[in-house]
């Protein structure tokens, strides 16, 4: 029995423990109080902290438009230099869309790599064949081809010639 109390004892501590430090966790402001220890609170910081003090804050300003922007600026005017210099930090969510764009832009990037390499690859055996093509034509030697009957054809010198210049046209584009 006492075993069994031991343990409940260590669970709700251990459950009391936990639920102190998500406290932390969950809050959404941290600021420097005027004595500089760190203020941590899911409620705006009161309207005496500067705004240098303010270490975390949530994405939307909930201070007033005050705080965030000039009051000619709440008024309908345009915002002082030093509110539209003032950049908030980047949410995990945009963090994440903007891993998510390079790591497309890299598949992208690296998709068109190997394409071009393939063809590439491609045209230097296309090339080599038609190389060959060449050689076998001014070799003199007879060349057969296969008619649409099946049967096999020799290339007439007209032919032979034609394939030539269609060759040499292949390879002028290889160089």
């Amino acid at each position: 029995m006492n075993h069994l109390h031991y343990k409940r004892i260590t669970a709700f501590a251990l459950a009391s423990l936990m639920l102190g430090l998500s406290s932390h966790a969950a809050a959404q402001y941290v600021w420097l109080d005027e004595k500089g220890v760190k203020q941590y609170s899911d409620m705006a910081p009161p309207a005496a902290v500067p705004n240098s003090h303010i270490l975390k804050s949530p994405r939307a300003p909930s201070r007033g438009a005050a705080s965030s922007v000039a009051p000619e600026a709440a008024e309908g005017g345009a915002p002082t230099a030093a509110a539209s210099d003032k950049k908030l930090p980047m949410t995990t969510a945009e963090k994440n869309a903007e891993f998510q764009k390079r790591r497309m832009e890299q598949a992208e990037k690296d998709k068109k790599s190997a394409d071009d390499a393939q063809r590439a690859a491609d045209k230097s055996k296309n090339c080599e064949r038609a190389s060959a093509y060449q050689k076998a034509l001014d070799s003199g030697q007879r060349i057969a081809r296969q008619e649409k009957n099946g049967q096999r054809a020799f290339l007439s010198d007209a032919q032979r010639a034609q394939e030539a210049r269609d060759t040499r046209k292949i390879l002028s584009e290889c160089k």
